[in-house]
């Protein structure tokens, strides 16, 4: 896009072109960060469900003044012949006045999908509610697409919708533990289904291993940033940051053989943190793989609100220790995570390791063990544990 914006300049300051853009992107705030970075002027809707259909990106539309598509994918280089210096004939029948855009109405889409039952009419309820009501009404989103995939379930667009709808819901307070995974699995399901869907493939990479990985999906951030701050303006802020797997930079060589390291907790002595102080969350891009391949792994750490738990910062850091079958490989077996300079906090830890599957295993249901070490406190200035907590990575082989 950045290439057509410099070449349509000329021709939007002469009043020949108007200019709109559609993101596939799923935090439109990143969008409008990558917008002012690139000093876009030029109005940009946000699409994180893909309600448009498009299976790759850029996709350049022209469309007259009439509103007929005449051209998709036009080149560049005769955009200006081909298009902006042709004349189209009008249209010859009456097709009513023009509507204006406005919201939907969710009402009106819940009473016709209750009355028809079929899967169009509760995917239309979904994509209503997800594109204009998302961070309020996102279980009923969730519902709408559900029924929409108990009619059909090999509606491949719902299937992915209902993906999006899961992990805008992991990104909120509404959080319920799964909705990740949950996240992962039904746009797995759907590039299953269509498999050159560039859209999809690229939303389940962004959380994927760094050996399945493009190019980093979110490393231009920091430039963004420092030459916005340059120009004296003050970037747009960012409601989710990236996660490290979604700023990493992709391998493309097998994952090297594991270094000789020393399990912190060899013999498991380690008091179990019963009271669930912390709370666990592992989740698994893809959670199905073939022979010989990989995924990126992420486990969240979360204090335990009910208990006012808290990190002690005082001593070791929180660490984690995997434990791998024979043959499997990861690019990082003891983990540590950094710690604030406070001595107590609460904030969201998290890792993500990648791990590949030797070539000859058996296809079948795998389950990684892993243990974390922590220092937390339970209430405000309460007692304070060195505590460990077992955990279990599921991931499943087929051929």
């Amino acid at each position: 896009m950045p290439v057509w914006h410099e070449a349509a300049k000329e021709w939007v300051r002469e009043g020949r072109l108007s200019v709109l853009g559609i993101a596939q992107e799923h935090h439109p705030d990143r969008c409008r960060l990558f917008a002012q970075w690139k000093g876009f002027d030029f109005p940009i809707l946000h699409d994180p469900i893909n309600v448009i259909g498009a299976k790759a990106v850029p996709l350049i539309i022209a469309i007259d003044e009439q509103g007929i598509v005449r051209a998709v994918r036009p080149k560049l280089e005769d955009f200006e012949q081909n298009f902006l210096n042709k004349s189209f004939k009008a249209i010859e029948k009456d097709v009513g006045p023009k509507a204006k855009p406005s919201a939907p109405d969710i009402d009106a889409l819940r009473r016709q999908a209750e009355l028809i039952n079929s899967a169009d009419a509760w995917r239309d309820l979904g994509d209503g509610l997800a594109l204009w009501h998302s961070t309020t009404r996102i279980k009923d989103a969730i519902s709408a697409y559900s029924q929409c995939l108990r009619i059909d379930p090999e509606d491949k667009a719902a299937l992915f919708r209902l993906g999006v709808c899961y992990r805008m819901r992991h990104e909120s307070a509404l959080r319920q533990e799964g909705d990740f995974q949950k996240a992962v699995d039904l746009w797995s399901q759907a590039l299953a289904k269509d498999p050159n869907q560039y859209i999809w493939r690229r939303r389940i990479q962004q959380y994927g291993s760094r050996l399945d990985k493009p190019y980093p999906f979110y490393a231009w951030m920091e430039k963004a940033e420092e030459d916005i701050k340059a120009r004296g303006e003050e970037p747009v802020a960012l409601q989710i940051l990236p996660s490290e797997s979604e700023i990493a930079q992709p391998i493309k060589k097998p994952l090297a053989a594991l270094k000789k390291a020393v399990p912190p907790d060899p013999d498991g002595r380690i008091h179990r943190d019963i009271s669930g102080l912390i709370e666990a969350e592992v989740t698994a891009v893809p959670s199905s793989i073939d022979p010989g391949g990989s995924a990126r792994i992420h486990v969240v750490f979360r204090p335990n609100v009910s208990l006012e738990a808290h990190w002690n910062n005082e001593a070791e850091p929180l660490r984690l220790w995997v434990e791998l079958p024979e043959g499997w490989v990861i690019d990082t077996r003891l983990l540590a995570a950094p710690q604030p300079e406070e001595i107590e906090s609460a904030e969201l830890r998290r890792f993500g390791f990648d791990i590949q599957s030797p070539k000859n295993v058996a296809p079948g249901h795998v389950r990684l063990s892993a243990y974390a070490l922590y220092y937390a406190c339970e209430g405000i200035k309460g007692t304070c544990q060195f505590l460990r907590q077992d955990i279990d990575i599921e991931i499943d082989v087929i051929r």
